[in-house]
């Protein structure tokens, strides 16, 4: 059996980077949700492609209500701190795998990486 390593993206990381959701991505594995926490004239303004709006003051009442515990969450906000204190709520709230998107949008947008605007 050949090891197929670099094909398959690598398992979640509580610190990944833009490249590393880009890789899953374009692997087509779609067991994963991208939340953003900025409020919503951010959200609607401009956003990672298939990320989904939960801003900070209701993202574990709506993510306890939409998503299941075991899932993959790539969670991003407006500066890293602010990203690391949304998967500590989540994680605190039992989510087992949630990674914090180093640098967020800008550095999504910096590598000309899919964006969604309204």
């Amino acid at each position: 059996m050949s090891n197929s390593s670099s094909i398959i993206p690598e398992p979640l990381k509580v610190q990944s980077l833009v490249y590393d959701l880009k890789k899953r991505l374009d692997w087509g594995e779609p067991a994963l949700t991208i939340i953003d926490i900025r409020d919503r004239d951010a959200f609607n303004t401009s956003h990672i492609s298939g990320a989904v709006s939960l801003p900070m003051n209701e993202l574990v009442n709506r993510a306890l209500n939409n998503l299941e515990l075991e899932r993959d969450l790539y969670v991003y906000g407006s500066t890293d701190e602010q990203t690391a204190d949304a998967a500590a709520q989540l994680r605190t709230a039992g989510y087992q795998n949630v990674a914090e998107l180093r640098g967020g949008l800008g550095a999504w947008q910096a590598n000309s990486f899919p964006l969604e605007k309204n």
